[in-house]
């Protein structure tokens, strides 16, 4: 995947932005449509989603000790902004990528996080492909 050859290549412990930069190169060589640093619908203090896929995926990147409570709402709050299903939260700074990402659902006003990171099968196969970590 996509997220794993990033991750492969430049190891853990770089700046977010450098693992954006790279994660989009990556999804432009595969034709994909994505956005970057979308402005919400809510302009506050400069809120921008990270990488958004419009009306199917939003992926936070981060790059941090560990992943915190308020990570995870800052992602919850940008699914329900957008209307967006799915949300993944990317750690990049630990060993194994594994254990940085977080997917979420929120379908039909209920949140859920689902660990491991599998996507589900109404994803589009090509996306599919990036998203999910083997």
């Amino acid at each position: 995947s996509d997220l794993l050859e990033v991750h492969t290549r430049l190891g853990a412990g770089l700046l977010e932005s450098v693992y954006e930069e790279c994660l989009c190169h990556e999804l432009a060589l595969r034709g994909l449509g994505f956005r970057r640093q979308v402005s919400l619908p809510i302009e506050y203090k400069g809120t921008r989603l990270d990488l958004f896929l419009p009306g199917s995926l939003i992926v936070e990147i981060k790059s941090v000790e560990r992943l915190l409570p308020l990570h995870q709402a800052q992602l919850i709050t940008y699914l329900k902004l957008t209307g967006t299903p799915i949300g993944l939260l990317i750690n990049f700074n630990v060993v194994h990528l594994k254990q940085g990402i977080r997917r979420l659902h929120f379908l039909e006003g209920e949140m859920t996080l689902a660990i491991p990171c599998f996507l589900p099968s109404s994803v589009p196969p090509c996306e599919k492909d990036i998203w999910s970590i083997r």
